[in-house]
């Protein structure tokens, strides 16, 4: 997991060039994106949505195998609990067709990351994250998520 704000992403460059292109399309993206879906390269997209943050998110903790997300907000804020995989039970089996396991806490506190404000969080398949948490009431928010393929 990284956590980081998107002014410092020459800091990350050198992790792989589809994670240095998604940070790039990232700062550059416009308040005004619409919602939907952006083919960056064969192995990266972004996923544009606006939703309302919730108190508690019922789907859990999710993982994924095949991409690694990088997670951004244009606009509003929300908590991002994090866990390493080793702290979660399985709820739901993973699913290859949605590149997604669920998860729920194994009695071990999170890491709650604060996303807004130009800040981001990079989770790689060994970290297991519980997205659109309020963080004082529930807001409506516009997020990027970035899903750049593992192994590309």
């Amino acid at each position: 997991m990284i956590y980081d704000k998107i002014d410092n992403l020459d800091t990350y460059a050198g992790l792989s060039d589809n994670i240095r292109l998604s940070l790039k399309w990232l700062y550059d993206v416009k308040p005004d994106v619409e919602k939907g879906v952006y083919e960056i390269n064969p192995h990266v997209k972004a996923v544009v949505s606006e939703y309302t943050t919730k108190v508690i998110n019922d789907n859990g903790y999710e993982a994924h195998r095949n991409y690694i997300d990088i997670q951004y907000l244009i606009s509003g804020e929300e908590v991002v609990c994090c866990l390493p995989l080793e702290y979660l039970n399985e709820i739901k089996a993973y699913n290859k067709d949605i590149d997604a396991a669920f998860l729920v806490e194994a009695g071990i506190k999170p890491q709650e990351l604060l996303l807004g404000n130009r800040y981001f969080t990079i989770l790689y398949p060994q970290d297991g994250h519980m997205p659109q948490l309020c963080v004082n009431r529930p807001e409506v928010v516009k997020k990027v998520v970035v899903k750049v393929r593992i192994g590309e």
